[in-house]
């Protein structure tokens, strides 16, 4: 209840802030005008403002946040590599390379479904070539995932190198650091669906989650369908980290670092790990994307610079106090 208080307020503080100053009841009544809660009451500009700008950057950045953090901790738990990420199956390289493809076509309208798509392209790759010498493992496909990532990342160098002429450079390097400039209600579309539907389905299952962390002989002898289990849900992870970067671009840290930090507090159980993380997550991109477009004002900074920024020395302090023995 805390965290979700913690979060609505986020985003009615950080809608407020930015060159056009815009108090808190302000914002709240321009969204209650339009969900049909009464009159907005506001001028037509600061609603503009509000409802079309700002507020579905803030919501976007807010489904990213969660799903990122989610997806990190299940793929820990799924692979019992504390240093796994959302991105580890190659899903970024591959939304990566869609992207760019489309940028540099010059159909930014398709960059999300482009994104999406290469997402899922590299996820069949990767466990095409993990299946390839029998048995799915994990330890095989976090490999294959290497693989894919390196292959999809040469891929976007090339068409970068061999076709960006002028101003497409900067929108490139600007989705591939992580951006949240730009998005609309589609996008909060994308993200929240995704979030709303695979992050249900990833809450439930945090007892299998937990049967995971003895092993998967452990988790077999309490009934569990260990391989079946995993990969299925390493699928719905895949999907979901699709859905985000597709509307974000590869943002980083974020689901390494924030499992960590919050497990500090709510300990190993994923019942009480998985909501928190995701709460944090919410919380921390919104953040993180408020400094990004108005620390440097009028320039604006991809927000995974910011999310590298602070997520290096929080990892940094998470080794210190012992937290790293697991990744040792």
């Amino acid at each position: 209840m805390v965290g979700l208080v913690l979060l609505v307020v986020t985003v009615l503080v950080t809608v407020t802030i930015g060159p056009a100053e815009i108090a808190v009841p302000d914002v709240a009544r321009s969204i209650a005008g339009h969900l049909g809660l009464g009159d907005a009451g506001v001028p037509r500009l600061v609603d503009a403002i509000v409802w079309d700008l700002r507020l579905p950057r803030v919501l976007t950045a807010a489904a990213v946040g969660a799903g990122l953090a989610l997806a990190g901790a299940v793929m820990q738990s799924l692979t019992r590599n504390a240093l796994a990420d959302p991105y580890l199956l190659g899903l970024s390289s591959g939304a990566s390379l869609g992207a760019v493809a489309v940028l540099i076509l010059g159909v930014g309208l398709l960059l999300p479904v482009a994104a999406f798509a290469g997402a899922l392209v590299a996820l069949v790759a990767t466990l095409a070539l993990a299946r390839t010498h029998g048995v799915l493992t994990p330890g095989r496909a976090v490999l294959a995932g290497l693989a894919v990532s390196q292959l999809c990342a040469a891929g976007t160098s090339f068409v970068i190198f061999w076709t960006a002429t002028g101003d497409s450079y900067r929108e490139i390097i600007s989705w591939l650091m992580g951006s949240l400039a730009g998005t609309t209600w589609s996008s909060v579309a994308i993200s929240g669906v995704a979030l709303l539907l695979v992050g249900a389905v990833l809450l439930a299952s945090a007892v299998r989650l937990d049967a995971f962390a003895f092993g998967d002989t452990s988790a077999a002898a309490l009934g569990i369908d260990v391989e079946r289990t995993r990969w299925t849900l390493m699928t719905l992870v895949a999907l979901l980290t699709g859905a985000m970067v597709a509307v974000s671009g590869a943002i980083g840290f974020i689901g390494l670092v924030l499992p960590h930090a919050v497990s500090v507090v709510t300990g190993p159980a994923h019942r009480r790990l998985l909501p928190v993380a995701a709460l944090a997550g919410a919380v921390f991109l919104i953040w993180a994307d408020t400094a990004a477009r108005t620390v440097f004002d009028p320039r604006e900074l991809p927000v995974g610079i910011i999310t590298a920024l602070v997520g290096v020395p929080v990892f940094a302090v998470l080794l210190r106090r012992g937290r790293g023995a697991a990744w040792s």
